[in-house]
């Protein structure tokens, strides 16, 4: 008998903390989401602003990580990284994503589809300059997905960049590095149900602008 096989296969969890009816649900999804994001910040979750963005090559190749959320609006959802990456190399040549959000402490989930852009210059050097000096000297630091021969090549760099800015708190911004704005065209949120009968309420985006809810079958 195969341990390891048997293991997983009867690793199940019920779900049946709550429900969700699209006669429930607020008419706008933006609200909608800052309704269950409230929640699961009041919960405790460890960092309920991780998400994983899923991208693709122009060729529909895809990948996966995950990022934080660092902000959200009507407009949509807003996250920051080095824009040489390799998701950013694929948002060039793709511009459309997926995020997701896994809350398992509330049996929750979100999956937001839309199209991607780069959000101002503006907005990228407050964010870039709010952040802790550690983590603004990092965006230096590393060239993020290129292949290096060892951790050495990260610490030696950082080293040097702490000497050049040791009497600065507030670095420049790196010109490769910056946000992007998820733009949904989709927002689909899921609840947990016993027996794997899961309510999921999807909002899709109409060419009049306003937004459509609908139930999926789980």
């Amino acid at each position: 008998m195969n341990l390891e096989k048997t293991t997983l296969e009867n690793l199940r969890q019920e779900y049946s903390a709550r429900s969700l009816s699209e006669k429930d649900v607020n008419s706008d999804p933006f609200r909608q989401f800052e309704l269950w994001f409230n929640e699961a910040m009041q919960s405790g979750i460890l960092e309920p602003n991780a998400l994983t963005l899923s991208t693709a090559t122009s060729l529909g190749k895809p990948s996966a990580r995950v990022v934080l959320l660092k902000g959200f609006s009507d407009e949509g959802f807003t996250f920051f990284t080095n824009y040489n990456s390799r998701k950013g190399h694929e948002l060039r040549q793709n511009p459309f994503a997926c995020i997701s959000f896994f809350w398992l402490e509330l049996q929750r989930q979100i999956i937001i589809e839309g199209v991607i852009e780069k959000v101002s210059l503006d907005e990228s050097t407050r964010y870039y300059q709010t952040r802790p000096k550690g983590s603004q000297l990092g965006a230096w630091v590393s060239e993020q997905s290129t292949v290096i021969a060892d951790r050495e090549v990260l610490e030696n760099k950082l080293a040097e960049l702490e000497n050049q800015y040791a009497n600065q708190e507030v670095l420049p911004k790196p010109e490769y590095w910056g946000g992007y704005l998820l733009k949904p065209s989709s927002i689909e949120f899921w609840q947990g149900r016993p027996s794997r009968l899961h309510d999921r309420i999807q909002y899709i985006l109409e060419a009049d602008g306003n937004w459509k809810i609908q139930r999926l079958a789980p």
